[in-house]
């Protein structure tokens, strides 16, 4: 109630076709039937929904956003193996940060310690493979420290 008084003291107003609400829940706790209804209008469950560029499910397993990173990050590597040739392997590092890192270092606080990390962890070995023009069975422990750059969970 203190929300809808808020809005109209401020002169908002809410698009209720795009609003929607997030039951949060564990695997042992079942989902609870909920129907919000305001202003005449259903609001719509969401299982899922990005909120400041994170993809939130129900049950905070992070599985969504990191195959949404994953895509992201698999471009990344792309651009930098289209632009191997013309860059020096610095230069390359310094597209690593801007492009790679950034977008992979994002949130990392909240997803980080999901079991799905491992499939970004790989993608950075993929990078860090490219940028040294290593094989793709060469361990990548020593490249790291090569690179100065720490892995997905340093």
């Amino acid at each position: 109630m203190k929300l809808i008084i808020g809005l109209c003291n401020n002169l908002l107003t809410v698009n209720y076709n795009k609003t929607y609400f997030q039951q949060f829940f564990t695997k042992k706790q079942k989902e609870v039937p909920v129907q919000i209804v305001t202003a005449n209008s259903l609001l719509i469950s969401s299982n899922s929904t990005k909120f400041l560029g994170l993809m939130i499910d129900s049950m905070l397993t992070w599985e969504e956003h990191i195959m949404d990173l994953s895509n992201k990050l698999n471009k990344a590597c792309f651009a930098i193996r289209a632009m191997k040739t013309l860059l020096t392997w610095k230069s390359q590092k310094m597209v690593y940060y801007s492009y790679f890192h950034s977008v992979m270092s994002y949130g990392i606080i909240f997803w980080g310690t999901s079991p799905y990390s491992n499939n970004i962890l790989r993608i950075q070995k993929r990078i860090i493979r490219i940028i040294t023009n290593s094989s793709k069975h060469e361990s990548c422990r020593q490249l790291y420290k090569q690179l100065q750059i720490l892995t997905v969970y340093g």
